[in-house]
């Protein structure tokens, strides 16, 4: 784990460093890092990669390799403040990548966008040109890719000269990516924004702010999907509970005297 911005304080859940940050601190960082030219791979959890890294050695590596992690779920937060160790609030990944566009806006920030399909590239690169008239798309490509492009792609967004890399490629294929071309590329801010490009596309109707405050934004995105994604919070959410009761416990009988 690169040991960058030692100056952001760090809460220690299940064994990953997640910085106790606002959003606004969060996007301060960015500023940060793009007017000194300073690399800052945003790594961020939520309850079901938490358990994934769990089950995957290289995909905790990979994650582990960012250079700050946040809480992108409210039940991370929930679980930090059970386990003694309080995050101040969620800092999502969607909102993180909104906050880059607003702030960009008025500085004339390059934004790369991988991922998704050519169609959805096209719609959210449309929706930044008429929201964030002052941000410069300085290129897109595709998350279809075989591990044999990935160099000429990483080459590609070297050449554009971006400010920010926002990768909207599934884990652990995203994590892998940027751990292996992100010196490469040179960007000095890279996040993974999940599958914040389908929302802003318009193809998924993010969760009202109250389901998000409640923490059920997972189940609103499996009202859309129910097929394809209640297997996968059905478990994930039942191993992540478990999980944090273990840590519980584990805390409370090695805090005894």
């Amino acid at each position: 784990m690169t040991q960058a911005y030692p100056d952001i304080p760090s809460m220690n859940l299940f064994g990953i460093p997640i910085r106790s940050v606002t959003m606004e601190q969060a996007l301060d960082l960015v500023d940060r890092a793009v007017s000194s030219r300073t690399s800052l791979q945003i790594g961020v959890v939520n309850a079901a990669k938490i358990v994934n890294m769990n089950r995957n050695e290289l995909l905790r590596d990979d994650v582990l390799s960012s250079d700050v992690i946040f809480a992108d779920g409210m039940s991370v937060v929930w679980a930090s403040r059970i386990l003694g160790r309080p995050l101040p609030e969620r800092v999502a990944g969607i909102d993180i990548m909104t906050g880059m566009l607003q702030r960009g806006n008025g500085r004339g920030y390059r934004f790369y966008l991988l991922g998704a399909t050519d169609e959805v590239l096209e719609k959210v690169a449309s929706r930044i040109g008429a929201e964030y008239p002052g941000v410069v798309v300085a290129g897109r490509h595709n998350g279809y890719f075989q591990e044999q492009d990935e160099e000429g792609i990483a080459s590609e967004i070297a050449a554009s000269h971006p400010d920010i890399l926002l990768v909207a490629i599934t884990s652990p294929k995203k994590e892998k990516f940027l751990a292996r071309f992100s010196e490469k590329i040179g960007v000095p801010v890279c996040h993974g924004v999940g599958g914040s490009f389908d929302v802003m596309a318009g193809i998924v109707q993010r969760a009202p702010e109250n389901w998000q405050r409640l923490g059920l934004e997972w189940f609103y995105r499996l009202k859309q999907e129910p097929g394809r994604l209640w297997k996968r919070y059905l478990v994930t959410n039942t191993i992540f509970c478990g999980m944090l009761f273990r840590e519980f416990f584990r805390r409370r009988i090695m805090a005894r005297p």
